[in-house]
């Protein structure tokens, strides 16, 4: 049976595109927003109704495959982009689709990024009402310099007044409430300036915390400044400081570092249930559920341009241009023979994982738990084969040089990232590249 299914949507609008953003988005297309919102819920429509064809299919056939089971739906995420510059009447349009289609958990955690500048008391009401529960906010600094430096549009004033508008509009903790998101090891950023942002963000009372370090990525304006001695490098021995500042910091400020970089408070465990590991087991209860679909290397259908997904045994991907996701979704003559479910007319990269594929991803996803780690027991349980039979090699090297360590779990026994292992998180994960 397969667990519980998650559904990830792409809006990929944004009134500004910062210099460091590698994401699908795109700036000043907000006119082509209401053709994207009917071609998405198209392709909700598409995809669920090859779903439905092909479970008929198979119950002729008595396939062992229960493509059925990926109607129930226990997280939403809208990612950007900015997903909050779309109306609150489309968004109530697109969730009408996807209960259509699909059949919501009654917890099911529906989530949406959204710049602070873009909402008002209406649109999150709005939001609110169409079922959205949780919300991310882009902070990355309450430092008016960094946020410059980004290319941000908004100042910390307008978080403050953002959370505080959400938190009116029932954004709390009796829903899932409010996440923000920060960027460490910037360019001339140094370890007050990070700790003071630390400090502003924990007076605003979120739920989760979420701290990534600046990656200069290939293609961006920053990758492009840093390669012509335009911009200074992060330094990564500061930037490593920073990141055990901000564990220290938080844990002693009452939150969970449940993940490498991030971070939930806990009002009460939620139930364990050994038999759906989609559920959150011993994590706080704040943990993003949806995230940690993709941590546990568990099914999720993509919508939208530039979306990946995985579900029925492929990675796949949808093309990334907005007018071409329109064309292929809204065009008649768009090509739609040989598509399997949960691939649709934007599909445009597709890859049937073998098992050797999903063994290396769930190790690379698993590990980046940092309390749960991988579990002996469950990965039998998903693959049929012993931990320590496929990957012994790699594991006794990396217990040998402190980078892992064992622990005893729930009737099993887990391996996890220790302190440093955490810091040099990539040379632990190259062990299982494929």
């Amino acid at each position: 049976m397969t667990p519980d299914t998650s559904i990830y949507l792409h809006i990929p609008f944004c009134n500004h595109r910062c210099a460091y953003c590698d994401f699908n988005t795109y700036a000043n297309q907000e006119s082509m927003i209401p053709d994207y919102v009917n071609a998405l819920i198209q392709e909700i429509k598409f995809v669920e109704n090859q779903r439905v064809s092909e479970s008929a299919s198979q119950r002729d056939n008595y396939s062992t495959t229960e493509l059925s089971d990926y109607r129930t739906i226990h997280t939403v995420f809208f990612g950007g982009g900015t997903p909050s510059l779309l109306s609150g009447p489309q968004f109530a349009s697109i969730m009408d689709a996807l209960r259509a289609a699909f059949t919501f958990t009654a917890d099911a955690e529906v989530s949406i990024e959204a710049n602070p500048g873009t909402v008002s008391p209406e649109k999150l009401a709005a939001l609110r009402k169409a079922g959205i529960n949780r919300i991310s906010f882009g902070v990355q600094s309450a430092n008016t310099e960094e946020l410059r430096m980004l290319e941000r549009v908004h100042d910390f004033f307008t978080v403050i007044e953002a959370v505080s508008t959400a938190r009116k509009a029932g954004f709390d903790r009796q829903s899932n409430g409010v996440n923000l998101d920060l960027i460490y090891g910037l360019p001339e950023q140094t370890l007050q300036t990070w700790q003071t942002t630390l400090k502003r963000v924990l007076e605003l009372h979120p739920e989760h915390i979420s701290a990534y370090a600046l990656t200069l990525e290939h293609g961006t304006p920053f990758g492009k400044w840093s390669s012509k001695g335009l911009l200074p490098l992060p330094d990564p021995d500061l930037a490593a400081e920073m990141y055990e500042y901000a564990e220290e910091f938080l844990e002693n400020n009452g939150y969970v570092h449940y993940e490498i970089s991030n971070w939930a408070l806990d009002h009460g465990q939620r139930t364990i249930d050994r038999d759906s590991p989609s559920k959150v087991n011993g994590l706080p209860s704040h943990a993003c559920k949806h995230n940690l679909q993709y941590w546990r290397s568990l099914p999720y259908l993509a919508f939208g341009a530039g979306a990946h997904g995985y579900a029925n045994g492929y990675r796949y991907s949808n093309a990334l241009r907005i007018k071409t996701y329109i064309e292929r979704l809204t065009n008649p003559n768009s090509p739609i023979s040989n598509l399997v479910f949960p691939l649709s007319p934007a599909t445009v990269n597709q890859h049937k994982q073998t098992l050797k594929d999903d063994m290396s991803e769930y190790m690379l996803n698993n590990l980046r738990l940092v309390k749960a780690g991988v579990v002996k027991s469950d990965f039998r349980s998903r693959f049929g084969s012993g931990l320590l039979e496929v990957y012994q090699k790699e594991i006794e090297e990396l217990l040998v040089v402190g980078l892992l360590e064992k622990k005893a779990s729930e009737n099993s026994e887990a391996f996890r990232l220790t302190k440093r292992g955490r810091l040099l998180g990539n040379q632990v994960f190259l062990r299982f590249v494929e």
